[in-house]
């Protein structure tokens, strides 16, 4: 069964520095997209980046040379390296991976930027 495990999330002060991480297992074929999305209280859950299996990334406007998403395909591990954080990236962050034509998803980690 694919599962996917996240770390990295805490608390941090804003302009601070966070790097997270999810690995996934239980595959039985190729990732070919991984990303990462987040949620914040009363809102609907968004794209944050991912990168696809040839390393082609996407970004939302919002995080666009703050964050940087990058993939080891050998540990089947995604990371997103944020820095320049601000209290609205506070979220619940989550991983997500793309294997053909299905979606698995993390259970979430809290990212919260505050003083």
């Amino acid at each position: 069964q694919v599962q996917l495990v996240e770390s990295g999330g805490g608390l941090v002060q804003p302009g601070g520095s966070l790097r997270l991480s999810c690995a996934a297992s239980g595959m039985r074929f190729i990732i070919d997209t991984m990303g990462w999305y987040r949620q914040a209280p009363g809102k609907e859950r968004e794209l944050v980046a991912r990168v696809s299996s040839a390393g082609y990334t996407n970004y939302a406007d919002a995080v666009k040379g703050r964050f940087t998403i990058s993939r080891d395909n050998v540990k089947n591990t995604v990371y997103l390296q944020m820095s320049g954080l601000k209290p609205e990236d506070t979220a619940v962050y989550y991983c997500n991976i793309r294997i053909v034509f299905t979606d698995y998803w993390g259970k979430g980690t809290l990212v919260t930027v505050s003083s």
